[in-house]
């Protein structure tokens, strides 16, 4: 099939933003430092997004439904927001998530041995200053591809050339979208959960909770996408994961995400157990799912509850002293009281040695 590059003239005003935050893939070569492309070639700005035979449409990325051995034909848009009309160099790649979980591509230097390898496009396009080109691409599944999900990236690039120290060496800025492919056949969604660790940040109010943080990896086994998604419980508190500022997080089949979650309002005496509960789901941007059983992991954390020891010890501290302060002044009203009765023992005794002396006395009248 011959591959073809249209050239269409749209309206730039609101769009260069949008278009940009949605498809960015920045990947320098010789291990430059990451960039975007208008920070590596300042003169030039452009965005690739998918698209119709005629226009660019809404979509994010390229979704494709293909039984082995069959091929489909897409279009994507190269817009040039530039002064000036550029060249363009088109490439296809492998793509994988970041450990920071972007999407990315496989570099130029490294060979693409999955749906990166099913792509054919032109090599370059052409596009005039702030013009737009629509290219066809063609996705051609090998007979004997495996059943699943396979995700590769289409990018335009520019070559530039920067300094890193004393060495010049070369940039290839990049910009595109990601294309998934989905073979027919037996799917499978699968995960597993590996080294559950926790670690508990105390609070020195000993009224107060502390932070249980809970770290984990999962790991896709089987041969489709996995959306994450679960519960971390410990410490009489849960959070749910992935938290909204992380956005929706996918794993492709074979890789490996790695989670940290925090129970800002957790108990930990001493021991505690926590479990990781993943719920996540296999289905696709479109919603189609497959059945997936949710998974568990647990760990135990341990933590010296200090302020708590430091609070009983004090009202321990204070009891016993009011306890011995009781048991003084008792001490001492049992003295006096000791001490009354002794008294009261020898006054007693006294009168008894004179008893007729003290009657006569009592009886005693004078006259004159």
């Amino acid at each position: 099939m011959t591959m073809d590059a249209r050239i269409s003239r749209w309206p730039l005003i609101g769009v260069a933003v949008l278009a940009f935050a949605a498809s960015v893939i920045a990947a320098p070569m010789l291990a430059a430092p990451m960039a975007r492309a208008e920070d590596a070639t300042p003169d030039i700005t452009w965005s690739v997004t998918p698209a119709g035979e005629s226009a660019p449409d809404d979509r994010g990325i390229i979704e494709q439904d293909l039984d082995p051995g069959a091929s489909a034909v897409d279009h994507f848009a190269v817009r040039n927001f530039s002064t000036d009309t550029v060249t363009f160099r088109l490439t296809a790649a492998d793509g994988f998530h970041t450990p920071s979980g972007r999407f990315d591509m496989l570099p130029t230097s490294q060979q693409s041995k999955d749906a990166g390898t099913w792509i054919s496009l032109p090599e370059q396009v052409t596009v005039p200053a702030n013009e737009t080109a629509i290219v066809a691409f063609t996705t051609t599944v090998p007979a004997d591809a495996q059943p699943g999900d396979h995700s590769a990236g289409i990018a335009a690039s520019v070559l530039s050339s920067g300094t890193q120290g004393d060495a010049q060496v070369a940039v290839d800025s990049r910009v595109g979208f990601r294309v998934t492919t989905r073979v027919s056949g037996e799917l499978s969604a699968a995960v597993h959960i590996e080294n559950p660790s926790g670690s508990y940040d105390l609070s020195w109010n000993p009224f107060q909770p502390g932070t249980l943080r809970a770290t984990f990896d999962v790991v896709n086994d089987g041969n489709t996408m996995v959306v994450a998604g679960g519960t971390v419980t410990g410490g009489f508190e849960a959070q749910d994961f992935p938290t909204g500022d992380d956005g929706k997080v996918t794993i492709f089949p074979g890789e490996r995400r790695s989670f940290s979650v925090d129970l800002p309002s957790a108990w930990v005496l001493f021991w505690a157990p926590l479990t990781v509960d993943f719920t996540g789901s296999a289905a696709d941007d479109q919603g189609r799912g497959v059945p997936m059983n949710s998974v568990s992991a647990q760990t135990t954390v341990f933590s010296v509850p200090w302020p708590q020891l430091t609070a009983l010890a004090g009202i321990a501290l204070v009891v016993a002293s009011a306890a011995v302060g009781r048991r003084r002044s008792r001490s001492r009203l049992d003295a006096m009281l000791r001490a009354a009765r002794e008294e009261g023992r020898r006054a007693a005794a006294m009168g008894d040695e004179h008893p007729l002396r003290l009657r006569r006395t009592r009886n005693t009248r004078r006259f004159p």
